[in-house]
């Protein structure tokens, strides 16, 4: 049998993109070759799968946008079969196909052995989390649970994903050794609810135990949790990380608003009083603690006081890293179903600027106050001018970067630790230089 070429389009968040690398290989077990992420079609593969995103109106319009690309490149003989999977194609299962009959198979979030069949004729018999890394070799994705029980108003994740059902700690611990065999040496550990791991499966919060668990591998240099949930967090998790070095002074927990009546709204199972205490006792436990936030402007209830306390709030906190977005009511929300979306989309628009353009500027001084320091940096690649690496408070793809000149004769290579001398913060990026340092002399480090 003449072996496919499949090419794998992977869109979305990195939940989706740890699910692309599964299906590679599951795949290439099965004989096909498989490219990954070339979102223009040049008629070198047999067959595309598209993993698609269906979170919030951006992300199902470029989800649609991609399918349609591929579907013209079918209609001109460049590509033979198209499969959909994830996200989009769960939610709107019985209403998609109809409207793109040229789709030759729609799949759900979690039918991987179904495409690897269709394609194949094979059953997958790689291990359910066996994967092809799709990210630079030295980090990694690692995810421990899938769907959500908090039904928070404004999204549809429950709806796709279904409840909470977390991995053991034994498969997750086993993965993440395999992985760091191989030479990952930095996970970033993702779940739509990090707060609730293991109570399906365990009756209690066990990520405290697990991070710990991942923390004594050998290999293993930075683990950075992403996706916390504010209400019923595991405040033992930042015992871990204040006595594990490689756990990171990172926290990534999407706080979307401050405004009690907004938090009432949204379903957030927690008011304005208890959020300020839990970040307080972030800090209190963990010094230097960098957390990473989202917030939501224009949700309902959100009047011009509402949105000037979530200001105020802000430049209270000073958040390290901080994401925001506009309301976009969601198909078969509690939201969608309960408020009227009647904030105009200009005074959404107007609010978002105004609330980054205040985050950049704390961004800035909180650079600032790194120059002149010596920080651990991890090199994720380079360019013609500069290294590009990043400190244990980046994650990939989000936050900012360090950027080390490239000058006559030096050699990083991607994946390496170095020492880096800051001379110079913009609002999301560093610049710097190699330090003189013992450890960068170990870390055979040419110049």
């Amino acid at each position: 049998m003449k072996h496919r070429t499949v090419d794998i389009i992977s869109l979305g968040c990195s939940k989706n993109l740890v699910d692309s690398e599964r299906l590679m290989k599951m795949l290439r077990d099965a004989g096909c070759e498989v490219r990954f992420d070339h979102d223009t079609p040049d008629g070198k593969s047999d067959i595309a799968v598209i993993n698609t995103c269906g979170f919030i109106g951006d992300a199902k319009e470029e989800s649609i946008d991609t399918i349609m690309t591929w579907v013209g490149a079918k209609d001109r003989g460049m590509v033979q079969r198209i499969y959909v999977m994830g996200c989009l194609s769960e939610r709107y299962k019985q209403e998609l196909p109809p409207e793109l009959p040229e789709v030759d198979g729609w799949y759900g979030k979690f039918d991987w052995p179904g495409i690897v069949s269709a394609i194949s004729k094979a059953a997958p018999e790689a291990a359910s989390y066996d994967r092809i890394i799709t990210t630079p070799s030295h980090h990694a994705y690692l995810k421990i649970a899938e769907g959500c029980n908090r039904f928070c108003a404004f999204c549809a994740i429950p709806l796709i994903t279904g409840r909470y059902k977390s991995r053991s700690m034994e498969e997750i611990v086993e993965e993440a050794a395999i992985l760091a065999g191989r030479g990952v040496s930095e996970f970033n550990v993702i779940a739509q609810d990090l707060s609730a791991y293991g109570t399906d499966i365990y009756g209690r919060q066990a990520l405290a135990e697990l991070t710990e668990r991942l923390a004594q591998l050998d290999g293993v240099r930075r683990i950075r949790l992403h996706y916390a949930y504010p209400s019923d967090f595991p405040m033992d998790v930042l015992d871990v990380m204040a006595r594990y070095p490689n756990v990171c002074n990172y926290i990534d927990i999407a706080l979307q608003h401050i405004a009690n009546p907004v938090l009432k709204n949204m379903r957030r199972h927690i008011d304005a009083k208890a959020t300020r205490e839990l970040l307080a006792e972030m800090r209190r436990r963990v010094p230097g603690l960098h957390i990473r936030t989202t917030l939501m402007v224009g949700f309902p209830g959100e009047g011009d006081a509402e949105f000037d306390e979530l200001m105020d709030f802000v430049r209270e906190q000073r958040f390290e890293r901080m994401g925001a977005f506009a309301y976009c009511e969601e198909d078969d929300t509690y939201a969608a179903k309960t408020y009227a979306d009647s904030i105009p989309d200009d005074v959404k628009q107007s609010r978002l600027d105004r609330l980054m353009a205040l985050q950049e500027s704390i961004s800035l001084e909180i650079q600032q106050a790194k120059e002149g320091s010596t920080l651990e940096v991890v090199i994720d690649s380079y360019d013609e001018d500069y290294f590009i690496g990043r400190t244990e408070w980046d994650s990939p793809e989000v936050d900012p970067v360090v950027l080390i000149p490239r000058t006559e004769g030096a050699s990083l290579r991607p994946g390496q630790y170095v020492h880096v001398t800051i001379d110079e913060a913009l609002p999301f990026e560093l610049i710097g230089q190699i330090a003189n340092s013992p450890e960068n002399h170990t870390a055979n480090i040419q110049k």
